[in-house]
């Protein structure tokens, strides 16, 4: 994500280079229009970076958001006599609030229904522009204004060229800042799924919208330019096929890089000129042949590229530093604990049916302030299904479940967060295009509240630099500090587990709920763990943990409670717990 934060001189030495291209002798006019049209495609394609490369939400739609923009300003310029310029604020207003509402319904689609829900109104709008008499129907509407600035017209290539760049720059620039922020990790935890960023606190709905109708201004503003560079606009170019093509140059040049959406259109653009003049003059008769090429290249490179063509292009350019980890930023305030022995979880009659299978059957029991209790019993005994009522990722059928003298049935995971309870999961939920770094972080996303805005214009650094530092922080205090730039998917399963519970520590929780933290560990590993378990409850931190391994949990923990087939058949200390047939009968099929 950050691509080209390093060897600034490197690029800044490229964008002049290139901003010479209109006024090199040799370099044809035909050229230079291309190079425009690349521009505009551009800015959609690093809309689509963000939304499907970096959000997970795949869409079809986005010709669509260019022609709200492109009409937008075609309507006001030809029918009300508006400046082009002036124009601009409408144009993003409509494609904010038609984004805004189509989003509200989209992106709380899911699988396969998602795309095609972009494809069912991506249709319905390329034929609303194509019936409406304001609109020109399928005529359109000619005779645009070209841009002009200071009194000199941008009509010719050569001038709307800077233009067009200087809004590709803008928003390459842009995308980063936001990526590079507390509400860019948000965004990139949406594609491993949402219930881990959920359970930190985080708005999945909301940066899911955020990040729809953001790609959609992206996409507006390029209709915007397309408007008054071709002076015309129709509804062909904003239909369902446009909207593959844009998807294309996404997935072509890198989905998960800014830089990769101008690298696919670049390639996409000039390949469709030139398959358009070839391919009729091999195969004898017209057509829109190139389309099928674009078809075997997206299968190609979903095969054999999924991180795209830019990958391969970085690889000659320098790397981007890490993350600096800044000692001297503030630290984050801290979560005041609960007085030793007090009650600050009380789980009573607890039940969760699936239609007739009861998962939890009227559990009950307590945590005290400063105590490790073990939650066990056989697989299938319904653990984590407990876990996840606690958390409040399911909703009991009956019970009641309190926490810090809170009533948490009905709440949200997030809310339940913000009480100050954290966790990690059975099966590790770490978002394995992040960094090890960021994927910590994201923990603490509670403890800052900068937004997009500010993400954008880049005014969260304090915020920001403090953040980075409590993840460094807990990343030493579990021994994972050299691996912190590491992607996630690159740690073995026992340190991904680690991790989890150093983002969970991130929250600055006063109760900490490990699902199975010692699976996948060594021997070594897991005596570690037991000391840092130790060291938190010293230090005033409660634990429910749940865990297979005996021999760790009967050395460990302060008190157990015992669950078979999603019934409570024990409670007490270790070692009475140990002792109890119910518990030997469940565990060992009784004794002698």
């Amino acid at each position: 994500m950050r691509e080209f934060s390093s060897a600034p001189l490197l690029w800044l030495g490229l964008i002049l280079a290139f901003a010479c291209i209109p006024i090199v002798p040799c370099i044809p006019a035909f050229w230079i229009t291309l190079w425009v049209y690349i521009g505009i495609y551009s800015l959609v394609a690093i809309g689509l970076v963000l939304l499907t490369g970096v959000g997970g939400m795949t869409s079809f739609g986005q010709a669509a958001f260019v022609g709200f923009g492109a009409y937008t300003s075609a309507v006001l310029t030809s029918r009300y006599g508006w400046s082009p310029w002036a124009t601009l604020p409408a144009v993003v207003l409509t494609a904010g609030v038609s984004a805004s509402l189509l989003g509200l319904v989209t992106v709380r689609l899911s699988g396969h229904f998602l795309p095609l829900g972009t494809i069912a109104w991506s249709i319905s709008i390329f034929y609303l522009f194509g019936n409406v008499e304001e609109l020109g129907r399928f005529d359109g509407i000619s005779g645009l204004p070209a841009f002009d600035l200071f009194g000199v017209s941008l009509a010719s290539a050569d001038r709307v060229f800077y233009l067009v760049w200087f809004c590709v720059l803008l928003a390459i620039v842009v995308s980063s800042n936001l990526l590079d922020s507390r509400m860019g990790r948000a965004i990139r935890a949406l594609r491993g799924g949402s219930q881990a960023a959920e359970s930190f606190g985080v708005k999945t709905a909301y940066a899911k919208l955020t990040v729809f109708v953001y790609a959609a201004l992206l996409a507006g503003v390029a209709g915007w330019l397309y408007a008054h560079v071709q002076r015309a606009v129709s509804p062909s170019p904003f239909g369902v096929h446009a909207g593959i093509e844009f998807l294309l140059m996404a997935v072509l040049g890198g989905s998960g890089y800014v830089l990769g959406g101008v690298l696919g259109a670049t390639i996409v653009t000039i390949l469709k000129d030139q398959l358009q003049s070839v391919l009729p003059k091999l195969i004898g008769s017209d057509g829109n042949f190139e389309t099928i090429v674009f078809g075997i290249l997206m299968v190609v490179i979903l095969q054999v590229a999924r991180q795209g063509l830019w990958p391969m292009f970085a690889r000659f350019l320098p790397q981007p530093k890490p993350q600096q980890i800044h000692k001297s930023a503030m630290a984050l305030p801290r979560r005041p604990m609960p007085d030793k022995g007090r009650l600050i979880l009380s789980v009573e009659a607890a039940r969760m049916q699936f239609g007739g299978l009861v998962a939890v059957n009227d559990v009950s029991f307590k945590v005290n302030a400063g105590e490790i209790v073990g939650l066990i019993g056989p697989n299938g005994a319904g653990k984590s299904t407990t876990f996840n009522l606690v958390t409040g990722v399911l909703r009991p059928t009956a019970g009641s479940i309190r926490f810090m003298d809170s009533q948490i049935v009905g709440k949200l995971p997030r809310e339940v967060a913000a009480l100050g309870m954290a966790r990690t999961f059975q099966h590790v939920k770490l978002a394995a295009q992040m960094s090890v770094l960021e994927n910590v972080a994201l923990g603490a996303h509670l403890r800052g509240g900068r937004g997009t805005l500010s993400a954008m214009l880049r005014l969260d650094r304090s915020e920001e630099a403090s953040l980075l530092r409590e993840a460094a922080r807990q990343l030493e205090r579990v021994g994972l500090i050299e691996h912190m730039h590491k992607p996630a998917a690159s740690l073995a399963l026992g340190q991904q587990r680690i991790a989890e519970i150093a983002r969970a520590l991130c929250l600055d929780p006063c109760l900490l709920l490990l699902d199975e933290p010692a699976a996948g560990l060594r021997f070594a590993e897991k005596q570690q763990l037991a000391v840092l378990l130790a060291q938190l409850r010293a230090e005033g931190m409660t634990i429910l943990l749940v865990e297979h391994d005996m021999d760790f949990v009967m050395k460990l923990t302060n008190h157990l409670v015992v669950l078979d087939f999603g019934t409570k058949i024990a409670e007490g200390a270790p070692d009475v717990v140990a002792r109890n047939p119910a518990v030997l009968e469940a565990y060992l099929g009784g004794v002698e």
